[in-house]
């Protein structure tokens, strides 16, 4: 092809190809496109949301454009896992895998579609990949080795078919492994051995600049020694254990000291209101300072399984902090990361630190990425704690801890009136307080629910979380098409978030159109597993679609996480009678009057926002023959 007036670039390119697609299509071709198109809609949803392009999508293949090898290669990752997931639903016979190729190289852009070797590489490396699996070039292995948590596999060099040389390739484990190393032949010795002295004179150039650094800063702690689990004292508890140690100071002036410990300290008291951490008091993490001790010790004698450690260093009015969590179990450092700032303002500097690395810990440990919202929008430490506080109240669902997460919001909203989450989370505790029965003025407290949403939105109208505020507000007021068209919108925000997608999924819940919300509830449980009105949804999902069984089990998840969790209480309850076991309905339906001793099943009706109809009569139907009135 000529190529004299075509644009040229350099891009990721990623090729996906279905396995063995003519075999399904013999056995059912019905089943088939219908499986590959609703496959090729989640691949070409996770494109876009990596920041790609869908370049052509024909037939069975998708070939796509990244400006960042790293987005191309997490979005394989992730779309590899999301058809995992979804084939688990299908007989094994009828599930769809898919082949990835990505190759970072120069193409040819003509209007929107692209061409070349770099195209060509891309398809050729896909074909190499193993079914569910992703196969990359060393052009793109070394832009991501080093940048994202995943194991690597050498290939060797690979002979694809209309390229002239051979293409070097890895394999992409997506699990943390070391990755095996290409061997030299000996006859490419010879003609690397420039390329070794060059790299060695570069090599000697970085190591003299690392001196002068590490002259500054001192290295960090050595390799860590796995702990045992025979030795460890007390049994681990049934979520993330961990233990922060008082961080060193290494700056040489005593006076330091109170930044060093006040820093462990608001990490250990912040890290104490995340509901679903196990973190050890201040107390027995202190009793370690100036001892030099190992994290393996740490783990065996205070029964964790996560050691946060870290230093203060100094270089004139420059201050770094670095900051590793451990799991001693394995000896493996999950995160590390360090902080440079000016020492003008200490305290402000110590708030910023604990906020940026607490938020840091959510991630790696409890909740993922969407935590990070919680953070966005405000540099108050006291606000932002306020919110992570009342969260773990609002997971409850219960009315006592609403009431309580109610009170912390509006702290956090006095504290700083621009924070849009804590208007979100204010929002949502009005909600809750009608839904659980709590408002002696509903209409009212709807209302106000309806103006700290509003308000969340002018703050920030990017914000898929105020956005789903607003859509749980139109659903209590039964503006079913309205919440459900907020809702779908606070999903195009962002894809990833588990409140988006709960907010959509109840919406279609309560319009009965519960066979759509069941792959909503699944995704956001993958992103969030510790949010238990996600598995209520799934069970009304079931209720819905008469899998009763899966719907109990679901419930009971619910309930695990909130034990006095109302509504879950209604919805196991008719679980139960929908499945005929109507003792069991019955003990569902006393544990709602347990919670609720003045539980009216005419006030239920009236503030559950069920769209009207016979399968609402029959909800209700089922809760009275419980036992309820």
């Amino acid at each position: 092809m000529a190529t004299e007036g075509f644009k040229r670039k350099l891009a990721a390119i990623l090729s996906a190809d279905a396995v063995g697609y003519s075999r399904l299509m013999g056995e059912d071709e019905a089943a088939t496109v219908r499986t590959l198109e609703t496959y090729k809609r989640v691949i070409a949803d996770l494109i876009q949301q990596h920041r790609g392009r869908v370049v052509d999508a024909p037939g069975d293949n998708i070939l796509a454009e990244f400006a960042s090898v790293v987005d191309a290669v997490q979005c394989g990752v992730a779309a590899q896992k999301e058809i995992q997931a979804r084939n688990q639903e299908l007989p094994k016979t009828r599930r769809m895998q898919f082949r990835i190729g990505i190759n970072l190289g120069d193409v040819i852009e003509e209007e929107d579609r692209i061409y070349g070797d770099g195209v060509n590489i891309a398809a050729r490396l896909e074909s190499l990949a193993e079914p569910g699996g992703i196969c990359v070039s060393k052009t793109a292995f070394d832009h991501i080795e080093t940048k994202l948590p995943l194991g690597y596999e050498y290939l060797g060099e690979q002979t694809v078919k209309n390229i002239a040389r051979p293409v070097p390739a890895y394999k992409v484990l997506m699990e943390p492994r070391v990755t095996v190393k290409a061997k030299v032949k000996p006859e490419e010795g010879a003609r690397r051995r420039p390329l070794i002295i060059a790299l060695v004179i570069v090599l000697l150039m970085a190591v003299g600049a690392m001196a002068l650094w590490r002259f500054a800063f001192p290295p960090a702690a050595p390799k860590v020694e796995k702990a045992s689990q025979q030795q460890i004292a007390l049994p681990l508890p049934d979520k993330p254990s961990i233990a922060v140690l008082p961080f060193l100071n290494l700056t040489g002036e005593p006076n330091q000291d109170s930044f060093c410990d006040g820093l462990s300290e608001s990490l250990i008291a912040a890290l104490s209101k995340v509901p679903h951490l196990f973190v050890i008091a201040r107390e027995s993490t202190f009793r370690y300072k100036g001892q030099g001790v190992k994290t393996k010790q740490v783990s065996e004698e205070l029964g964790v399984q996560y050691v946060l450690e870290g230093s203060v260093q100094k270089a004139g009015e420059r201050v770094r902090v670095t900051a590793q969590l451990i799991d001693a179990l394995t000896g493996q450092h999950l995160w590390s990361e360090h902080y440079d700032r000016s020492l003008k303002d200490i305290f402000d500097l110590q708030d910023e630190i604990t906020m940026k690395i607490l938020t840091e810990l959510r991630v790696k440990l409890t909740e993922g990425e969407t935590v990070r919202l919680q953070a966005k929008g405000t540099n108050n430490l006291q606000a932002y704690l306020k919110i992570l506080e009342a969260a773990g109240y609002g997971y409850q669902m219960n009315k006592e801890a609403n009431a309580v997460s109610q009170r912390l919001a509006q702290e956090a909203v006095r504290l700083d009136p621009n924070y849009a989450q804590a208007h979100i989370r204010l929002s949502l505790d009005l909600q809750k307080e009608v839904f659980l029965s709590a408002s002696e003025s509903p209409q009212e407290t709807l209302s106000n629910a309806m103006k700290e949403a509003e308000r969340a939105v002018e703050l920030d109208n990017s914000s898929a979380e105020a956005q789903a505020a607003v859509s749980q507000c139109l659903l209590l007021l039964r503006q079913h098409d309205k919440a459900i068209a907020s809702a779908e919108r606070a999903v195009r925000l962002n894809p990833n978030s588990a409140s988006a997608l709960f907010t959509l999924a109840e919406s279609l819940n309560y319009s009965f159109r519960n066979e759509e919300a069941i792959p909503l509830v699944r995704q956001g449980i993958r992103l969030n597993p510790f949010f238990p009105q996600l598995y209520n949804q799934y069970g009304i999902s079931f209720r819905e679609t008469g899998r009763y069984e899966e719907g109990i089990a679901a419930v009971k998840k619910s309930l695990q996480l909130a034990p006095n969790y109302l509504i879950a209480y209604t919805t196991l309850a008719t679980l139960y009678s929908y499945a005929g076991r109507e003792a069991e309905a019955r003990a569902a339906a006393g544990e709602v009057r347990r919670i609720d001793p003045n539980f009216s099943l005419i006030r239920y009706a009236k503030e559950a926002p069920w769209k009207e109809g016979p399968r609402r009569d029959r909800i209700l139907d089922a809760l009275r023959q419980a036992g309820l009135k």
